[in-house]
């Protein structure tokens, strides 16, 4: 079945999200095993984009393949190859197709099949007349087969209670089709529903004992930017390293963190301490770029910053405020010259921007007295 794998791929500049399952395409004669992406906007990428009526047709034809014929050639692209033996398979063209259907109503945040099952099976349990129980049964056939057992979430009991549900007192089940549900089978079936509904009901309210996992404070973007003085309200640019907010480090005083982070990198200490006087912090990373690095600096590099960035707004207070001001808001720092500093549009990893929010976050510590 499809799970949670995310992809994606950019049309006309826009990002189409997408998931992927393994499927096999038959070509020819051979069965190659390959990844079958679904995308948002109803194309299926199987060996070439198709929509959803091309893509059940190859179905149909057997290019997207349910069904393995016994000695038939497979491949893995490059990986490896073989012949069946005895080959068993779940799928049939229905149920793929079904479960391609449903994905794309998942990636466009539209109720699934499951989803149409457990809002039908709500309809009954709040008048439970024959009519709506029927509709609720209907709806969760109309799961994949593939999928009915992860309806309710819950590995457990699996989907026994739901069908049970649209069964009925002397229906029966796919689980014990001879034996006709009694009427205390129901009505354990029923308490289970009226249980979940309780507790997906409290869910909004409920906050994981460490909080929430996400911040409620709108991102803030910290662009390049190249301050060469400092101002009297500089706002979020005097978040930047290469903010001109002097530092004390062991007695000496670099006139930015960027200025003590790479002097500091130097391995000569003639060379470091050109690098420290630098007129500007780009000056000051461009000597240090041409001196040599000391060993072990980028696994050194991180508790550096940590260092210096302590020392910045523990020194300069009202710059403390400026960062505190962040709440708690994912900070997304931009340097064109690193990566590792930058998030650069998605294309680095943060570094920059999540020691902030440490920082920040001992800074909240303090002012509540808890460090």
């Amino acid at each position: 079945m499809i799970g949670n794998r995310i992809t994606h791929r950019t049309a006309d500049g826009v990002r189409i999200p997408g998931t992927w399952r393994h499927a096999f395409i038959r070509n020819g004669g051979t069965f190659y095993l390959t990844d079958l992406v679904i995308y948002a906007d109803g194309l299926i990428d199987c060996w070439g984009l198709a929509t959803i009526d091309e893509f059940e047709r190859k179905l149909r034809s057997g290019w997207v393949a349910t069904g393995l014929r016994e000695g038939a050639q497979a491949s893995a692209h490059g990986l490896a190859s073989w012949r069946f033996a005895e080959p068993r398979t779940w799928l049939t063209p229905e149920l793929l197709l079904a479960e391609v259907r449903d994905a794309i109503d998942e990636l466009n945040g539209r109720p699934d099949s499951t989803g149409r099952c457990l809002a039908a099976v709500d309809v009954f349990l709040a008048d439970r007349t024959e009519e709506n129980r029927a509709a609720a049964r209907a709806a969760y056939l109309a799961v994949p087969e593939t999928r009915r057992h992860y309806a309710l979430g819950d590995m457990d009991r699996k989907d026994g209670p739901l069908q049970v549900l649209v069964a009925g007192p002397g229906g029966v089940t796919d689980r014990r089709p001879d034996e006709p549900v009694s009427q205390a089978m129901y009505d354990e079936a029923v308490s289970y529903f009226e249980e979940r509904a309780r507790l997906i009901a409290e869910l909004p309210s409920r906050v994981p004992a460490d909080g929430p996992a996400t911040p409620h404070a709108p991102a803030v973007h910290l662009p390049q930017t190249y301050p060469r003085q400092r101002v009297d309200n500089p706002g979020k640019v005097a978040l930047r390293s290469d903010y001109p907010a002097p530092i004390d480090i062991d007695g000496i005083t670099y006139a930015s963190v960027a200025h003590a982070y790479w002097a500091l990198s130097v391995a000569d200490s003639t060379a470091r301490a050109a690098v420290a006087v630098a007129d500007t912090a780009y000056a000051a990373r461009e000597s240090a770029a041409a001196a040599t690095r000391r060993e072990g600096w980028e696994d050194a590099r991180g508790a550096v910053m940590t260092t210096l960035l302590r020392a910045k707004y523990a020194q300069h207070p009202d710059l403390a405020d400026i960062l505190l001001a962040t709440d708690d808001a994912t900070l997304i720092y931009d340097d064109a010259d690193s990566t590792f500093w930058g998030d650069n549009a998605g294309r680095g990893r943060n570094w920059g921007g999540r020691l902030l929010e440490l920082v920040r976050s001992e800074l909240h510590a303090k002012r509540a007295g808890i460090m």
